[in-house]
């Protein structure tokens, strides 16, 4: 077989994505929403500090209040540090529901979240308040079936009122939701969370997430026969 240079080609970086549902209500304005802000800022800032090669982390935020926005689609830390950040704002109720069933739809959707370029996600939910929607079912199917049901997921609970039971149920273990009794101490909580996230973005295998030992997943290929697939 003649010699052809271009058939040697450097492995292309997996990507981390990592999603962040953000409650923007109206109980959030003020001091808290400006906290949550800059906790996501520094969050970015510090994953481009300790971004590996091998590694790209994408950061795609959904915000929900009065509204259900894709806030940010997926950008590369980079790039999202280059540009910034649009600014919260906080108004309207909690429609969780809504939230993850967009959050939902989007790791499913193999254009938008291909498994070639990324690894298992990460999704944090923030939120200080109780649902106001139909958000049972969306929950259930987000952490049982389909590719959602293996993301690493964290929670922040934000002040007295939250539904701390809610968050238990999303991350899978009670651990994972870090309290945040009040505004200033959302940062803390964020940089614990960013710190888990960038030790998995280092590890040999990103995909290795711990379980809940109570939990059960399903480790096999995808009935399209995806193999390649490795988070379904």
């Amino acid at each position: 077989m003649a010699f052809n240079p271009n058939n040697y080609k450097a492995p292309a970086a997996k990507k981390l994505p990592v999603i962040l549902l953000l409650d923007v209500s109206g109980s959030m304005g003020g001091e808290k929403i400006d906290e949550l802000y800059d906790s996501v800022v520094t969050m970015v800032d510090t994953f481009v500090d300790e971004q590996i090669k091998e590694t790209i982390i994408d950061v795609s935020i959904i915000t929900f209040g009065n509204e259900v926005i894709l806030h940010t689609p997926y950008t590369s830390v980079t790039d999202l540090q280059k540009k910034g950040i649009n600014k919260f704002k906080a108004s309207g109720n909690t429609p969780l529901g809504v939230a993850l069933t967009m959050a939902k739809d989007m790791v499913e959707d193999k254009d938008t979240t291909p498994s070639k370029i990324y690894t298992t996600p990460s999704v944090v939910l923030v939120s200080d308040g109780m649902p106001n929607d139909s958000w049972e079912r969306p929950l259930d199917k987000f952490i049982k079936d389909g590719r959602t049901s293996r993301c690493q997921r964290f929670a922040v609970a934000i002040g007295n009122d939250v539904d701390r039971k809610m968050l238990e149920k999303f991350t899978g273990n009670p651990t994972l939701v870090f309290m945040a009794e009040g505004a200033k101490d959302i940062a803390g909580c964020f940089k614990k969370i960013t710190m888990s996230i960038s030790t998995r973005a280092s590890s040999q295998n990103p995909n290795a997430i711990p379980r809940p030992s109570s939990a059960k997943f399903d480790n096999n290929p995808s009935a399209d026969g995806d193999d390649d697939d490795e988070y379904i």
